[in-house]
């Protein structure tokens, strides 16, 4: 009988892995990393050797790192097998996972400067530009709902997730006990109220459902009050002649703050001159969406003036894109009045660090987080009000203003996670994977009242039959 082990995401949010094994093969759906501190790196560094050595297939549902970022490692522990993803995911994965390298290799060789100094011992790469370069020899990507064998007892079909561009609800069909058993993973759930994107695709039939919970305990914030909030917060900053710092994941966040910002300024609310995307991955994913823009939601395309022809003047005008260190060293010379907009999302790597030492001071400064902040890393810590954070090394005090606009978020709250799981005609057996112990204990209880599902809360390692 075919089975499910949950490896990874389960009891958080990041480090997405399953292991699917049916009687001929093993199926191993995502292989995220974890993010949130110096646990989560280790975790990062664990071998995957045994994996590598025994799995025929992987399933990435879309590009973000905590769901495919440690691909590359189990490629370098050994792993030869096909990776399966949209055509989207594999155009950012392009990206993300040579950016990822980079990020790791810099990170990497400051931190074993100071192992050496200190006497300790040196620790390896998770991975290298070359792992990188030959999984992505591995992929293998397809179109949206086109089925595909992945072996003699499983067939894969990738449906649209609204989250990201490539973004998959993976599908499976599987062989179990002599009957067709029907997997679904939903990845992560876009937020329908989230520009260019199209809406989650939704479905009607499934035996098993691996949920997303993200934001299982709560909605988001309607986008029109959002978006006022954020126009009055940009208003605030230039009157007070401080910068704006946002966080900005480059894949999804990124691409939908210019949207809004290009808005505010066609409208003639937008006063700042300065505006900076100050990150190499977050300018070439931008410069992706653009040429793949006919594939994402058609009228907000349209409405968006996104055209061909150059960038920043086509999504923003004024826009300034900073791809090299000296230009985002220049941008602190700058004494006030910008909005600076780099990765990490959630603070724990990028440029935005730097941005933030000189910036977080600052009584005029504001910092506008945008999306989840996972615990244990430097986001979350400044949303849930730390006085002073650490920052190379150094105790930098927050008197900077810190606002939480969780209306741009690119996930499903938990109305739209609702009404995704209602639509199912008969009711699958329900895990709930991604999502922190609290958002995950409030769905169950509202699965449970509504639709009288008695989803599970999957421990790590678990294995269920299929």
């Amino acid at each position: 009988m075919a089975q499910i082990t949950f490896l990874g995401a389960v009891g958080e949010v990041t480090g997405s892995r399953y292991l699917i094994e049916t009687d001929s093969a093993k199926l191993l759906l995502e292989c995220g990393l974890h993010q949130g501190g110096s646990k989560a790196e280790e975790r990062n560094r664990h071998s995957l050797a045994e994996l590598a050595r025994t799995v025929d297939a992987v399933i990435v549902s879309h590009g973000h790192l905590d769901h495919s970022g440690l691909v590359p490692r189990l490629v370098h522990d050994g792993y030869a097998g096909p990776i399966y993803c949209t055509e989207g995911t594999f155009e950012l994965l392009q990206i993300m996972w040579r950016d990822a390298a980079q990020v790791m290799g810099r990170e990497l060789e400051w931190e074993n400067r100071w192992r050496e100094r200190s006497g300790r011992p040196l620790v390896e790469p998770v991975y290298l530009p070359e792992d990188v370069d030959q999984a992505l020899e591995q992929c293998r990507p397809f179109p949206y709902g086109q089925p595909l064998d992945l072996c003699e007892d499983a067939r894969l079909v990738f449906r649209d997730a609204g989250h990201i561009l490539g973004s998959a609800i993976v599908e499976l069909a599987v062989q179990s006990g002599g009957r067709e058993r029907r997997l679904v993973f939903s990845g992560d759930l876009g937020n329908p109220q989230s520009v260019l994107m199209r809406e989650p695709e939704s479905l009607e039939s499934a035996d098993i459902v691996l949920m997303e919970s993200t934001y299982g305990d709560r909605d988001h914030r309607p986008l029109e009050d959002t978006i006022e909030e954020f126009a009055g917060i940009l208003e605030d900053a230039h009157a007070q002649g401080g910068n704006v710092l946002i966080p900005a994941f480059a894949v999804g966040r990124t691409q939908e703050l210019l949207y809004h910002l290009g808005a505010l300024r066609r409208e003639g609310r937008l006063l700042q001159q300065h505006i900076f995307l100050d990150s190499p991955m977050a300018i070439e994913v931008t410069e992706l969406y653009h040429r793949r823009r006919r594939s994402l939601e058609a009228e907000d395309v349209a409405s968006s003036g996104w055209k061909s022809g150059q960038l920043a003047e086509s999504i923003l005008p004024g826009l300034q894109l900073s791809r090299t260190v000296d230009e985002s060293m220049a941008i602190n010379r700058i004494h006030g009045g910008a909005i600076i907009i780099a990765g990490s999302g959630m603070c724990n790597g990028g440029r935005i660090r730097h941005h933030l030492k000189y910036n977080l001071g600052r009584r005029n400064c504001r910092i506008i987080i945008a999306g989840f902040q996972a615990a244990g890393t430097l986001g979350r810590q400044l949303v849930d009000g730390a006085e002073t954070v650490k920052l190379f090394g150094e105790a930098i005090a927050v008197r900077a203003s810190v606002h939480t606009l969780g209306g741009f978020s690119a996930h499903a709250g938990q109305s739209e996670l609702m009404a995704w799981a209602g639509r199912y005609r008969t009711r699958p057996r329900v895990f709930l994977v991604h999502g922190e112990p609290h958002a995950q204990e409030q769905l169950q209880q509202a699965l449970k009242t509504q639709f009288e599902i008695d989803a599970v809360i999957p421990q790590p390692g678990q294995t269920e039959p299929l």
